[in-house]
């Protein structure tokens, strides 16, 4: 019991330790099923779609919500949907967007969080603030002037727009990700570097900076996810040339006025999702670590 009250015992042993009696086996299993459920529930929609875009159109109405085909598997409708809804452009248009789009994130957030963490900058803390306001402003109320500045630098229906902006729009939450992770930087390494005569930048660049991997990792993978899965932003730049579409723009030519191809609508979302969902689980370690770390500092 001396555990119990010692300060330097791990407070999630601890935790546990006290909890444990509480909670007896059946509980515990209780808990376990309650949660598999609700897991299940959760991933049912997207094998439902990734099944559904193995079926037939006869198929996706007659089965219901089975999820996968009861005769052969139709490959013909991601066919139909890489070649003939042009999903192989819309597809390469995502990737150059949500690649540079993350690039410049990464570069913008980190410089931003570095000098706000690291250096003595007068009123530091107003700046805090109003990324904290400027957070919960409501996209729209932005749009129609972030709108007239890209159409006044001329960027209007081009792949620039949608990176612009889908930086801008990435920038706040990500700086204080940055912002938390660097603060937690033991100051010792930095003041090293400075008595071996580091400039600024140096000290950004080879000190703090290859310290902060899991967070930019964390932040590369938001980015990515979000500018990948970005719709407002992309349909209202490139209205003028939908050539310049991204997927989730692009998921809309299956659906006409009159009638929809639900099977190949399925498969065009299945080749959205899918990618950035194997980016997530590569590196979903490296986002958790980053998060904690953020959070904890």
């Amino acid at each position: 019991m001396t555990t119990l009250t010692n300060p330097n015992y791990p407070t999630k042993r601890r935790s546990r330790f006290l909890l444990e009696p509480l909670l007896g086996g059946s509980a515990q299993l209780a808990i376990h099923v309650i949660l598999i459920i609700i897991g299940i529930v959760y991933v049912f929609p997207f094998i439902w779609t990734l099944g559904s875009a193995f079926k037939t159109s006869t198929e996706f109405f007659s089965l219901g919500l089975t999820p996968f085909p009861a005769g052969g598997w139709q490959v013909s409708n991601f066919v139909k949907a890489w070649e003939g809804a042009k999903f192989s452009r819309y597809f390469l248009n995502t990737v150059f967007v949500s690649v540079m789009t993350t690039f410049f994130v990464v570069i913008i957030t980190s410089m931003a969080a570095f000098g706000l963490a690291r250096l003595k900058i007068p009123g530091k803390n107003l700046v805090l603030g109003a990324i904290a306001l400027t957070f919960f402003l409501p996209r729209g109320y932005t749009i129609l002037p972030v709108f007239q500045i890209v159409k006044g630098l001329g960027l209007l229906n081009t792949l620039w727009a949608i990176i612009l902006t889908g930086t801008a729009g990435n920038l706040l939450i990500n700086t204080l990700l940055f912002y938390g992770y660097m603060q937690a930087v033991p100051n010792e390494i930095e003041e090293a570097a400075v008595m071996d005569g580091a400039t600024v930048l140096q000290r950004y660049l080879r000190v703090v900076l290859p310290l902060t991997g899991p967070v930019m990792a964390t932040v590369s993978l938001f980015t990515f996810m979000n500018s990948w899965n970005d719709f407002f932003t992309p349909l209202v730049f490139t209205l003028g040339r939908p050539e310049l579409q991204t997927l989730a723009v692009g998921i809309y030519s299956f659906v006409g006025d009159t009638s929809r191809d639900w099977t190949a609508l399925c498969a065009a979302a299945t080749i959205s999702i899918v990618p950035v969902v194997l980016v997530f689980l590569v590196l979903q370690r490296y986002f958790i670590e980053g998060f904690a770390g953020a959070v904890k500092s």
